[in-house]
């Protein structure tokens, strides 16, 4: 039997947290940006492990649940930086508070019998062993997921002050409004998963996603692209988390970690690509043309939830 103490990883990210904070030159905040992302995104991995793992053994929908946890921490975070900054306290002690709650969680959080598995007679997984053709899939149709949701992420205050030339007050709001609709949608989508099937959570929030973002794409009123800004944020709520479970559930016992983290490294690519997609063709363009592009894209992604074959569950 083989215990993984998850609280070395949850250690190594608390103290990565700290290095953005004491970097003197861009190189340097390259470098710590670099151990930051890669120790974040294992904590990723093997948190949505973990949920998919007690999803199987408890029979409940998790995963919409955790990501509404890292949504609703995404808005306290920003508010108590806000805060922090407004006071006059520098990236050192900002970034030095978050890690020491990072790394009061790692010690404060203790292992639970979900996270006792047994290998007796497992093959260990292959690093480079080849992507199934199902599981190719699932990351395209996350990495689209994330393409959506990081355009509004990145380019939604933008969008509010360039376009619609609304105070830099309110084109604040709309990251905030965009990851508190986050919060809301997830926690609603745990719920959902309850009554509703994977597919037709899928097709549902990605075509709601394809409205708010459509609405506001073409709006010229900024309360109104607010508006459309928080019904996106709740469509792509529900997206990513469901996504990870389908994977995760589809998967043998001892590779769903393994399964979780490829699709995951899939499905950030969207992230990575997404954003910088959006920008270039606002160049070409306009940014509200490009983010009508963003609207496209998610009536893509619910055609596709909706005739993409899905694979079913394993024990």
């Amino acid at each position: 039997t083989l215990r993984p103490d998850k609280r070395v990883l949850r250690g190594a990210f608390g103290l990565a947290a700290v290095l953005p904070g004491l970097a003197h030159s861009p190189g340097q905040l390259y470098v710590f940006l670099l151990v930051v992302g890669a120790t974040s995104g294992a904590m990723d991995v093997a948190i949505n492990a973990d949920a998919v793992r007690e999803e199987v053994r408890s029979g409940r929908p998790l995963l919409n649940l955790a990501h509404a946890c890292f949504s609703a921490a995404v808005v306290a975070a920003s508010l108590a930086t806000g805060l922090l900054r407004w006071a006059g306290a520098g990236p050192a002690l900002v970034f030095g508070l978050a890690a020491a709650v990072v790394l009061i969680a790692a010690f404060a959080v203790r292992p639970g019998p979900a996270q006792t598995w047994a290998l007796a007679d497992a093959d260990p997984p292959k690093l480079f062993e080849r992507i199934p053709a199902w599981l190719l899939v699932i990351g395209i149709l996350g990495a689209l997921a994330y393409w959506i949701e990081g355009a509004w992420q990145d380019w939604g205050a933008l969008h509010l002050e360039r376009t619609l030339e609304a105070a830099p007050a309110v084109s604040a709001l709309g990251p905030a409004l965009f990851a508190a609709a986050m919060t809301a949608g997830r926690l609603a989508g745990n719920s959902l998963l309850g009554r509703w099937s994977e597919r037709r959570l899928l097709v549902v929030g990605a075509l709601v996603a394809a409205v708010g973002t459509a609405i506001a794409a073409f709006t010229t009123s900024a309360s109104i692209a607010l508006a459309g800004i928080v019904l996106a944020g709740a469509g792509c709520s529900v997206l990513a988390p469901t996504i990870i479970g389908v994977a995760g559930r589809a998967a043998a016992p001892r590779e769903r970690a393994t399964v979780v983290g490829s699709v995951t490294t899939l499905m950030y690519l969207g992230f990575l690509i997404g954003p910088a997609v959006v920008g270039g063709l606002a160049e070409l363009a306009t940014l509200r043309t490009s983010l009508a592009g963003v609207a496209t894209l998610a009536l893509l992604l619910a055609f596709l939830c909706a005739v993409v074959p899905l694979p079913g569950r394993r024990s």
